[in-house]
């Protein structure tokens, strides 16, 4: 029997996990939205190409939780997205109101379910998840640290003239403005990319992947990211749904590890059925160890202002 999965939000981003999830065979889907037509409209058009990409998934659009019950992973997309001139943190008050009121509805049909968040700003809307889920916190993951090493790695290859999934690269910390690239652990054919590019290349790389949601947002003007985002979701989900164990930049809750606690933060972790099998310490650079704690201490700050 299939796995469950529960889309939120049938936006791009969510359309997007939703197609990927049916096309890798990785689930059958609900797709939820508010919007009437919306979810029951994507969902026939993505079972009317079933006959021609071959896959046996099935997804079902609905405006109701009641489909949901019993999910394995619940994948919450659903929020406002940034627009031009707007930051992360203008998203967060009606975001939080958004994304708690989801959680609420799945986590009481699906209690044994996975939630991953994509919602901005990431790291506290999937500290509130865990709140408000009331789910053990390995059970509820931020899609962030995928998303940002992947641009890292793509930027990267351009300047190495390479493929880019031949680059191995890895972000941290929170998905904002103060997210740490680390390239002492960023290779390229197993060397360092410290070895194969000059310091000032490499920071204005890792400039750029700081920046690489609002270049986007710039050039589309109405509207955000959703390709790379929808594969970062469904990776992370893979490795969940076939209990892989694979290691995998993802916003977390940390106890302790890098010296962080109490906060959701992007660490490298181990994915499996549990959810977090378990954290991945890297012995960072003193620069990328400090610039970790700067990072995590400012989510820490965004989430005091939920007042939860």
């Amino acid at each position: 029997m299939k796995p469950k999965v529960t889309v939120v939000g049938a936006g791009f981003v969510g359309a997007g996990v939703a197609q990927r999830l049916l096309e890798k065979v990785l689930a059958n889907v609900v797709l939820v939205d508010v919007i009437d037509g919306l979810p029951q409209g994507k969902a026939l058009d993505m079972m009317e190409s079933a006959p021609i990409e071959g896959f046996a998934t099935t997804i079902v659009g609905t405006n109701s939780y009641e489909e949901t019950k019993n999910s394995d992973v619940v994948v919450i997309t659903a929020g406002l997205a940034r627009k031009p001139g707007m930051s992360r943190d203008d998203l967060q008050a009606k975001n939080a109101e958004i994304v708690g009121g989801i959680v609420k509805e799945v986590a009481s049909r699906s209690p044994k379910a996975i939630l991953i968040t994509v919602t901005n700003p990431l790291d506290v809307m999937t500290y509130l998840a865990w709140k408000k889920s009331g789910f053990d916190h390995k059970r509820v993951i931020g899609m962030a640290g995928v998303l940002d090493s992947a641009r890292y790695r793509y930027f990267l290859s351009l300047e190495l003239k390479c493929n880019p999934s031949e680059v191995e690269a890895v972000v941290l910390g929170g998905h904002g403005d103060l997210m740490v690239p680390a390239p002492e652990f960023s290779t390229y054919q197993g060397k360092p990319v410290t070895q194969l590019l000059s310091k000032e290349k490499i920071d204005a790389i890792n400039k750029r992947t700081q920046d690489g949601g609002i270049e986007i947002v710039n050039l589309l003007k109405t509207g955000s990211a959703y390709y790379a985002p929808s594969s970062s979701a469904v990776a992370m989900a893979e490795a969940i749904l076939t209990d892989s164990g694979r290691v995998l930049p993802c916003c977390v809750y940390l106890k302790g590890e890098y010296g962080i606690q109490d906060t959701y933060c992007g660490v490298p972790v181990s994915l499996a059925r549990e959810g977090v099998k378990k954290v991945v310490e890297l012995k960072l650079s003193p620069e990328s160890q400090a610039a970790l704690k700067r990072s995590a201490e400012h989510v820490r700050e965004q989430i005091a202002k939920l007042n939860l």
